[in-house]
């Protein structure tokens, strides 16, 4: 039985996961509700994509999101999987269209939270002009999840053709990012008040779509990365890699707000590995670099820098110090902050 107190502030039971009553509420007054019943048919078990575009690759990813805490300064775990997804599509080169949503709910969460998360990611959707179709819930024991994970699908379309990955990046290659890095990790530390600290700094979650279409209008364009986690220096790696060649990174080029670099000499971090969920980290001809960061300053990344370069070498990432020396990056070993995003 229900008792006074749950009616008046009810929260999520395992009930709600068991394919009754209770899960059919939730599915309709919370995930229909705000999602809205014209995309997102909860009475069928697979949903038909309206693929109306010709002379375009489909292209699909899919995801993960257990940040903690579930809302934070700038965001929350529902914008930050819209916004995750559609990154992920956008510097593949591909415009979001179509989402899938997946909600693994803590029993015990409060019904308010879940609310006002969900009615995050419609706005979030509506924001980055994208549908929700199709999704399911499950519900866990209290004590076995975060209070809320998701997990999404998303679906775009690029042109047919378009030719765009790391087997393009060449020596001498320029690389740019859009903006300001490690934002995000440094915003969700705070949010946790484990450390004593405080601040207003926000996460930098947002659609990078705007971002990857301006740089795509350069045909020498190589390679797009959002530097989620392990940060610009994790891609600097990958970028290594792939390419059999060392990637130089410029220290006084690298845009860190002071509040960040504040943050991480206080906690011991180094910015370079700290997650982005706004930014893009590009490979471009070194003959059209000044002119692609002259394009994104033009859609608003007035703080993007062209932060490096592809140089003969062996595969490692090198940071070049402000003082004028170097230092090896090393390859990220552990998760030093868990559920970042």
């Amino acid at each position: 039985m229900m008792n006074e107190s749950d009616r008046r502030n009810p929260r999520v039971s395992l009930a709600h996961g068991n394919g009754g009553r209770l899960m059919r509420e939730i599915i309709e007054e919370v995930f229909a509700f705000h999602l809205g019943a014209d995309d997102l048919d909860t009475s069928a078990d697979a949903a038909r994509l309206p693929l109306d575009v010709s002379g375009a690759d489909w292209m699909i990813t899919t995801d993960g999101f257990t940040v903690e805490p579930l809302e934070f300064p700038g965001g929350d775990v529902g914008s930050l999987a819209v916004h995750g997804t559609v990154n992920d599509l956008a510097v593949s080169g591909a415009v979001p269209r179509f989402l899938s949503l997946n909600a693994f709910i803590e029993e015990g969460l409060d019904m308010e939270v879940l609310h006002r998360i969900v009615a995050s990611i419609a706005r979030t959707s509506r924001e980055c002009g994208v549908r929700v179709l199709a999704g399911d819930t499950k519900v866990v024991r209290r004590g076995q999840g975060g209070g809320l994970y998701l997990a999404t699908t998303g679906i775009g379309h690029r042109p047919q053709g378009l030719d765009l990955g790391l087997h393009r990046i060449a020596l001498g290659d320029q690389i740019i990012v859009s903006g300001p890095v490690g934002d995000h990790g440094a915003a969700v530390m705070l949010a946790r008040e484990q450390f004593g600290l405080s601040g207003s700094l926000r996460s930098d979650a947002a659609s990078v779509l705007p971002i990857a279409q301006a740089l795509l209008r350069f045909p020498e364009l190589r390679f797009m990365r959002d530097p989620t986690r392990g940060g610009v220096a994790t891609v600097a790696h990958e970028i290594a890699r792939a390419a059999g060649a060392t990637v130089r990174l410029l220290e006084p080029m690298l845009p860190v707000r002071p509040e960040v670099r504040s943050v991480c000499d206080i906690l011991g971090y180094d910015p370079h590995y700290l997650a982005c969920e706004g930014r893009v980290v590009a490979v471009v001809d070194r003959a059209v670099a000044a002119e692609a960061l002259e394009a994104l300053r033009q859609c608003g990344c007035n703080e993007a820098g062209i932060i490096g370069s592809i140089e003969a070498g062996s595969s490692r990432a090198v940071l070049e110090t402000s003082l004028g020396g170097e230092r090896i990056l090393p390859e990220l070993e552990d998760d030093p902050l868990p559920r970042i995003c």
